[in-house]
């Protein structure tokens, strides 16, 4: 069932409507000041004592004894995709002249405002339909953002319990723009975020079916932490802390070690694309077949899978995977921030040494980026921004390793 919501028609005035039930596309999300969630990584908000799931104690009981590992993954894209908002998370402008996004409407744009309470900086979205003096204005405030913005930043806001997107987000290069999934002109702010969606932008958050979007405001780890792979740390910790001398590993889980198709589930679990919920979201325990929790979607083979939705997918099809024993985790350090396509080259040249079966050509050369040749960036056509008349479609990194055409990377 739907709830009654205010938005701005393209001719200016506020109307009623009905707020849809859907899946929010993930891209990248954000929450409002007055409803902190616990847990928070934010520096400028004080940590909240959190409704944890069974047996979690979060990162800080990790760094401990792990302290080189925790801060180096607290760098990654992984433990940033959801953070509380402050000035250092949202990477968009809030200076005048540049917080404003102007729609094909000529008489809506939204605006981007900070604003000091007791204080402390809370953020807000308006939109601002009608023409001078006649104007109507609807506000919401950030609560969370999703995404690490190393590609762009989506912003949520609480109607009471309930997570909605909000209509603008931010991508890097390109500025604020239209949320995927909210039309270009129009001041639409009724898209729900559902479990699904934050599985994948989150750690945990504490769901209160129904309706779908509604959570608890204290139920809440954001970010990907340490225990999203390798489960819950409690019993670990105990154990470490009361016998230091038992083996290494005790009672915790560390994927390295899974056979090669679990690690794949765990990677699949939000790399493979949004599959539809067998089990309730947050349930899936890392180490355990993922198609008991989520089915999958199964990719027309005559079709080549978007770059943004299965890179697990694309993976698979490549020569790379079919031929050897890799997984994810053979050219990706999950602790670590990787930029250096030299050093993903290096993993390359692990098998594919010059004058061997699998470096065919001899007149090919060495070079220390095989990456943007045999994995370019394409543009995907599953976050589409439409802003001010004009479609932008982002590029991403195919995980779709092969020989490319010399004219798909230019």
């Amino acid at each position: 069932m739907g709830r009654q919501s205010r938005a701005v028609c393209r001719h200016g005035c506020l109307r009623s409507g009905i707020r849809a039930c859907g899946l929010v596309l993930c891209v990248v999300l954000a929450l409002p000041q007055g409803h902190i969630p616990a847990y928070a990584q934010s520096d400028t908000h004080p940590p909240v004592q959190p409704h944890l799931p069974a047996g979690y104690l979060g990162d800080a009981a990790c760094r401990s004894c792990h302290a080189d590992k925790v801060d180096s993954f607290h760098q990654t894209a992984h433990y940033l995709t959801s953070r509380l908002p402050d000035e250092k998370s949202i990477l968009g402008s809030f200076a005048p002249g540049e917080n404003l996004l102007r729609t094909s409407n000529a008489a809506l744009f939204f605006r981007m405002d900070e604003r000091r309470v007791s204080g402390q900086a809370e953020f807000f979205q308006t939109a601002v339909a009608g023409t001078p003096p006649d104007t109507r204005e609807r506000s919401e405030q950030f609560a969370f953002v999703i995404g690490s913005g190393s590609k762009g930043q989506t912003f949520l806001y609480w109607d009471d319990d309930q997570l909605f997107e909000l209509p603008v987000s931010y991508w890097r290069n390109l500025g604020w723009v239209n949320s995927p999934g909210y039309r270009d002109g129009f001041a639409e702010f009724d898209r729900p975020i559902v479990p699904r969606c934050m599985e994948c932008h989150a750690t945990y958050i504490e769901s209160l079916l129904p309706p779908e979007n509604s959570y608890s405001h204290t139920g809440f780890i954001p970010g990907i932490q340490c225990e999203k792979c390798h489960g819950p740390g409690k019993e670990h910790v105990q154990l470490e802390t009361t016998n230091p001398r038992a083996s290494s590993g005790s009672a915790i889980l560390n994927p390295a070690r899974f056979p090669r198709e679990r690690q794949m589930d765990l990677c699949a679990w939000c790399h493979a694309g949004q599959g539809d919920a067998l089990q309730p979201a947050f349930s899936y325990k890392p180490g355990e077949p993922l198609e008991r929790y989520v089915r999958l979607p199964q990719p027309d083979p005559d079709a080549p899978p978007d770059v943004h939705d299965n890179q697990v997918a694309m993976l698979r099809r490549s020569r790379c995977f079919q031929a050897s024993d890799m997984t994810c985790i053979t050219c990706h350090d999950s602790h670590a921030p990787q930029h250096d396509l030299a050093e993903f080259s290096r993993r390359c040249m692990h098998c594919h040494q010059p004058n061997s079966p699998v470096f065919q050509r001899r007149d090919h050369p060495v070079t220390n980026n095989c990456i943007d040749c045999h994995m370019p960036r394409l543009e995907t056509n599953l976050i589409v921004f439409n802003s001010q008349g004009a479609s932008l479609k982002p590029r991403m990194r195919s995980h779709w390793i092969k020989v490319y055409a010399a004219t798909t990377n230019p």
